[in-house]
């Protein structure tokens, strides 16, 4: 199988379109933000916590959550924030009132924000749990450029246990091509693929904040100005029930 063929899609068509349209769903997998004990808090140590605090004692925390908080009411509007904090986004798509919002709401609170470009660390069990789910031992991790890194094949069990370092970014696949998970650089989330039912169950069982993409959503869901339908929903639905 052409496994490199599995990079993330292109930001200009709608994320259902990828891949040859070979996948019956993709839901969008919102990073959650990163609950911490006080004593890790921004106005304690002004320093991001190290991957093995996160997985030691960070917590999910929802863009539901959040979004209440900071009155930034919708996935949309949150996004917009994290991305104008990180400028990853054009001047003109900015919003620096949402990402003032967002900037003095986590330093006030024992919460930090979510990781951009990467899978996650509070999503690694999560991801792992869907590959053990379908059965599978074994997984495909297609780097963000196949062309200078090789494609790897890993094993479920190790990652879980860390005998090896899970992927930082790239696409992770099953051996069959039946799913998978890719996250792209400067994104808050991460795109799975695969058949609707399915899918809905892993997100059901591991409770995954995010939403499904409808046949207009790109990647740029966040900007109202695409017509992207999933941008207008509210926290309530973001999660599959």
């Amino acid at each position: 199988m052409q496994y490199e063929r599995l990079i993330y899609p292109q930001y200009d068509a709608p994320l259902l379109e990828a891949y040859g349209g070979a996948f019956e769903s993709v839901y969008v997998a919102l990073h959650p933000f990163v609950g911490v004990p006080d004593e890790l808090a921004w106005k304690t140590t002004k320093q991001y916590p190290s991957d093995e605090q996160i997985l030691t004692v960070g917590k999910k925390c929802t863009w539901a959550h959040v979004a209440s908080k900071t009155g930034l009411g919708t996935c949309a509007k949150l996004n917009q924030a994290l991305l104008t904090s990180i400028g990853s986004i054009g001047e003109d798509l900015c919003d620096d009132a949402a990402s003032g919002a967002l900037k003095t709401f986590l330093e006030s609170e024992s919460i930090w924000m979510p990781g951009e470009g990467r899978f996650e660390p509070l999503l690694q069990r999560d991801i792992l749990n869907a590959f053990e789910a379908a059965g599978c031992g074994e997984l495909i991790f297609v780097p963000e450029f196949p062309g200078a890194d090789p494609v790897q094949r890993l094993n479920v069990l190790g990652l879980r246990r860390r005998g090896e370092n899970f992927p930082n970014r790239g696409t992770l696949a099953a051996l069959d091509e039946s799913f998978l998970l890719t996250v792209d650089w400067d994104s808050f989330f991460t795109l799975f693929y695969g058949p609707r039912a399915f899918v809905a169950e892993v997100v059901r069982r591991d409770n995954l904040e995010g939403f499904f993409a409808t046949p207009t959503t790109e990647h740029t869901w966040f900007n109202y100005s695409y017509g992207c339908s999933a941008v207008t929903i509210y926290p309530d639905s973001w999660v599959v029930g």
